[in-house]
């Protein structure tokens, strides 16, 4: 007997993403359900073969589901996911409106797949951010062989992390670079990104650190340790999936860059490509639609004692978001729900 699963926010670019990797995974379901808010109702989503059409949120009734993937940002969240645990039925959810609940897991299951057994406090586990989750793949084996002290990371995250907004815009200011008679102004970013970066990404804090550049500080201390230092500057990029990392990482221990990659290799969820050549490297555009996180560019940094480079390569819509929900599902099912 498999399970009876729900995807919320079925016809935005996570929860598709969730109902293809849900059939690609052939994570055993007898009953998958797409939902969304009432404009999108009857809207019809692609799950592997099959074709659902998406029903009304308002007023679902989750009794008799197992699990709910949930993608619909963290106001509809706040309002649905305490109704779909109420009625039993365990909402892993892609907002960050859960996630620094000291009773909620948050969990990236190649690091902390123990984390998931605490689901029963409040029926609730929490996707990380995409930029944290790739990261943490890469650091745990690392920090598990030599202990890390401090990470200092800079990000080149592409616009579908802003959602279907994000990548139209780029798409049309990219056009419009090409039409003198065309103009499009900003509106979901705050400056224009075709042909330009942009060091902003969510809101700005009291201590001029952005609101993503905190999530992957907090979010790296619950997943991985809450001794680490962590210093983030997070970027927009005209890039329209994957998500890039530049990190430098310092170890309380020694660490050679040659045993650093042979770790990487073996580690779960992590490809290593590091050839010293022209093209012996992972840029995002080849990492599009693939389950792993890309490490290369391995190598010692001389200015401090026990330090590496590393560069940190995923698709945000799997690995960051949608890929990462399901392996939670998976995870849940193996160690404490037991069906299918």
């Amino acid at each position: 007997m498999g399970y009876k699963v729900v995807v919320a926010g079925a016809t935005g670019n996570v929860g598709r993403e969730m109902l293809n990797i849900l059939a690609e995974r052939e994570f055993p379901a007898d009953e998958v359900i797409a939902l969304a808010s009432r404009r999108s109702i009857g809207t019809e989503v692609s799950y592997g073969d099959k074709t659902l059409k998406t029903k009304d949120i308002e007023g679902f009734d989750f009794t008799g589901y197992d699990i709910a993937l949930f993608a619909i940002g963290s106001d509809a969240t706040k309002k649905y996911a305490p109704i779909a645990a109420s009625q039993g039925c365990v909402v892993i959810d892609n907002s960050s409106l859960y996630r620094y609940d000291p009773q909620i897991p948050l969990v990236v299951p190649e690091v902390n797949p123990e984390a998931v057994e605490n689901y029963k406090n409040k029926m609730i586990i929490a996707n990380p951010n995409c930029s944290t989750a790739q990261m943490v793949v890469a650091l745990k084996p690392l920090h598990d062989r030599a202990r890390i002290k401090r990470v200092v990371v800079s990000t080149y995250q592409s616009v579908s992390g802003a959602g279907k907004e994000g990548m139209d815009e780029l798409w049309e200011q990219t056009k419009a670079v090409y039409n003198p008679t065309s103009e499009v102004p900003p509106k979901k970013f705050t400056k224009e990104i075709a042909f330009n970066v942009i060091p902003h990404i969510d809101v700005f804090l009291d201590d001029g650190s952005t609101k993503e550049e905190w999530k992957m500080v907090a979010e790296t201390k619950k997943i991985v340790d809450p001794k680490i230092k962590v210093t983030a500057t997070c970027v927009r990029v005209p890039v329209f999936v994957g998500h890039s990392e530049a990190i430098n990482i310092e170890f309380e221990e020694f660490l050679d860059e040659d045993e650093a990659r042979d770790i990487l290799r073996e580690a779960p969820g992590v490809m290593v490509v590091d050839k010293r050549e022209p093209g012996g490297y992972i840029t995002p555009k080849e990492c599009v639609g693939d389950y792993a996180t890309f490490i290369s560019r391995i190598r010692q940094d001389s200015t401090i004692e026990n330090g590496i480079n590393l560069w940190c390569v995923s698709d945000n819509l799997r690995k960051g978001a949608a890929l990462n929900a399901v392996q939670i599902a998976e995870t849940l099912g193996n160690r404490c729900l037991k069906k299918g």
